[in-house]
């Protein structure tokens, strides 16, 4: 068992240790972004869009919001940086992070992934300048995530060496687009390419949708997508496509070329794998929704945790003053344990942004294998992450009452602007299956159907030892767990090799039946893929969400073994016990039906967390100061006139808490 926590935090260190590889970055925003960024809160869509598109302009360019592209345009070749650059503004505007993020993430990402030299020369530098603001155009009104079968056509015509590019019906429309409604200018469209009669899947172009004046184009209609729940400065709009023509070199062309007589090429010979590694290379723009996600929850958190450390509720027989929330066990049941997920993402998040930046920032070619599994743990960490701020930034709001509903107060933006973050960039329930298949099927070539669901051919060992690789501190995970006796009752539940082996067993347990299950509706209904896997897709989420769990507290404790001063060292090390012991009683049902937990040991976990939270306690303000958010970037009310630190923690001490020491 760690060490109890006692005695101060260096606030620096555990700031350090949060910064991370990027820290200059995030201190580039906290230096740079002042007032003139924050959310104005009451303007109305109008005013919102054109304030957002003002400040875009502004932007230093010390923040390296832009820093992903190449060096020879005008970037700065550091993918991690961009995505950090993305977290931070996140805290200050969702919507200034959302339209810089259709700019130069989406829009400016695919025209460098996609596209060939001629493209880049011809774009990228007025891109990365924001002189040529742009869409990506991939969603159709009937077609969301499942891209792959999107319906707008084109068609390639030798004798004009054009492409008609065409909005067949309205289910094929181009529905929320970022940038389209205002600003857009270009849009880089996804749609099916045919030539010579033969459909070659889903490919992009880069195509202008408004003129210098700022109209449609001959062929094109644009509309707006409508008032909005939040994200207000962004203006997401509709394209329609009737027959548009499109030069042969707008096609861009990395991974797929087609001649002046229309032969069609590529250096991907499969048309399902061609389509995954297109996609594969826009993997950036999930992780950069889930490192925003977890960015607002931490501003939520943020707030609620000061404001329960200044208001009072309800007196005690034996005390003068009221209790301040904080001290209360259901408030510390509330924050505390999203608290420590918080904390538990946030190491995941780092971990999966050093491996995003030397699979994609090099010069050499893409190890596939390990895109393959960063498109996986991106795909499931940006579900827990979306998911987790969609759950935390409302029970922040209530932890806050009726203050918490107040928009001068933050939260409600919060939550307005990060709700759509579960379903863009890939729907949460559809992302955790793409999680699944890549355990099932073991990054097989063919991935693209669901007949792979159906095969007679799984092998379980085979299953298993996808399931064991892991990107970081493999040696550290295995020592650990290697350390743990033969008998559960007798490890202490804090002790870390017995949690990892907990989250990796029900891992295991999960994939292996699910295996079993799906053997067994092939045997039975060979010729029916499709109902195969729908009968077992509770399962296969299951199996998604609990590797995602275990992914992220292996991605906890290896950051924690690079802590070097040990006051925060112990205080982490409490609040990954908190994370591991959460997460295990939030799924108590199934370690009890499963044999797993015995119904003492159940029980034991419960008093060891709300130990936990007592103990945690005094160091709530320490947790989220980590954070390092400038006071003025909260943006909230309630928290203007608060109390300076000492004078709380004084007013805490005179309550009579022991443990109120500052940290």
């Amino acid at each position: 068992m760690p060490d109890h926590v006692s005695g101060r935090i260096d606030l620096a260190r555990l700031q350090e240790t949060l910064d991370g590889p990027w820290a200059k970055v995030r201190n580039a925003h906290r230096d740079h972004l002042d007032e003139r960024f924050l959310p104005v809160y009451g303007e109305t869509g109008d005013q919102a869009r054109e304030r957002i598109t003002r400040l875009l302009h502004e932007l230093p360019v010390e923040l390296g919001i832009a820093s992903a592209f190449p060096t020879e345009y005008g970037g700065g070749g550091d993918v991690g940086g961009s995505i950090v650059a993305t977290e931070m503004l996140a805290q200050v505007d969702l919507s200034l992070m959302v339209k810089a993020g259709v700019q130069w993430g989406l829009f400016g990402g695919a025209v460098a992934a996609l596209g060939t030299a001629r493209h880049h020369d011809a774009y990228l530098r007025d891109i990365i300048a924001g002189d040529i603001f742009g869409c990506f155009a991939m969603t159709e009104t009937g077609h969301g995530s499942d891209v792959q079968q999107l319906r707008t056509t084109c068609t390639y015509d030798p004798r004009t060496e054009t492409f008609d590019l065409h909005t067949p019906h309205e289910a094929a429309r181009k529905d929320y687009i970022g940038n389209a409604a205002r600003d857009g200018r270009m849009a880089v469209v996804f749609a099916q390419l045919i030539t010579n009669g033969r459909r070659h899947g889903v490919h992009a172009w880069l195509v202008p949708i408004r003129d210098g004046q700022g109209n449609p184009v001959p062929g094109v209609t644009i509309g707006d997508a409508g008032a909005k729940a939040g994200l207000l400065g962004v203006d997401n709009g509709r394209l329609s496509f009737d027959h548009v023509r499109v030069p042969r070199d707008m096609l861009l062309d990395r991974y797929g070329q087609v001649a002046e007589d229309g032969t069609y090429s590529s250096p991907i010979e499969n048309d399902s794998r061609r389509f995954f590694t297109m996609l594969g290379t826009l993997v950036r723009g999930r992780v950069s929704v889930g490192g925003a996600a977890s960015a607002a929850t931490k501003s939520a958190l943020t707030i609620a945790v000061r404001y329960g450390d200044i208001r009072r509720q309800f007196g005690t027989p034996d005390a003068d003053r009221e209790v301040l929330l904080n001290d209360y066990l259901a408030h510390q049941r509330k924050l505390l344990p999203a608290l420590a997920t918080t904390y538990a993402l946030h190491f995941a998040q780092t971990e999966l942004v050093v491996a995003l930046d030397e699979v994609q920032g090099g010069d050499g070619p893409v190890d596939e294998h390990r895109q393959r599994e960063l498109e996986s743990r991106a795909a499931g960490l940006k579900a827990a992450q979306t998911w987790h701020a969609t759950r935390t930034i409302q029970m922040c709001r209530e932890a806050c009452g009726g203050a918490g509903y107040l928009a001068e107060n933050r939260l409600p933006s919060l939550k307005a602007d990060t709700d759509v973050f579960t379903t863009f960039e890939g729907d949460n329930t559809v992302l955790l299956q793409l999680v699944a298949k890549g355990l099932l099927t073991g990054y097989r070539d063919e991935f693209g159907s669901l007949d792979g669901w159906g095969r007679a051919s799984f092998v379980a060992e085979q299953v298993r030892e996808m399931v064991l690789e892991r990107t970081a501190a493999r040696s550290l995970i295995e020592r650990l767990i290697g350390a743990v006796p033969g008998r559960d009752e007798e490890v202490a539940v804090t002790d870390r090799g017995w949690q990892l082996k907990v989250f990796e067993d029900r891992e295991r347990h999960l994939l292996d039946s699910a295996v079993r299950r799906l053997r067994n509706g092939a045997a039975s209904k060979k010729d029916r893929p499709f109902d195969i896997f729908n009968d077992v897709q509770d399962h296969v989420l299951a199996v998604a969400a609990a590797h995602v769990d275990r992914v992220t507290l292996e991605a906890f404790v290896a950051g924690i073994e690079d802590v070097a001063d040990p006051a925060v060292r112990a205080l982490l090390d409490r609040v990954c016990d908190l994370y591991a012991l959460s997460v295990i009683e939030a799924d108590k049902g199934w370690f009890l039906e499963h044999g797993r937990l015995t119904p003492a040991r159940s029980k034991a976990i419960t008093g060891v967390v709300n130990g936990l939270l007592k103990e945690l306690r005094p160091h709530m303000r320490t947790l989220v100061d980590g954070f390092a958010i400038p006071d003025s970037w909260l943006h909230c009310a309630i928290l203007r006139e608060e109390p300076g630190r000492q004078e709380t923690m004084a007013a805490h001490d005179a309550a009579g808490d022991p443990q109120a020491v500052p940290a």
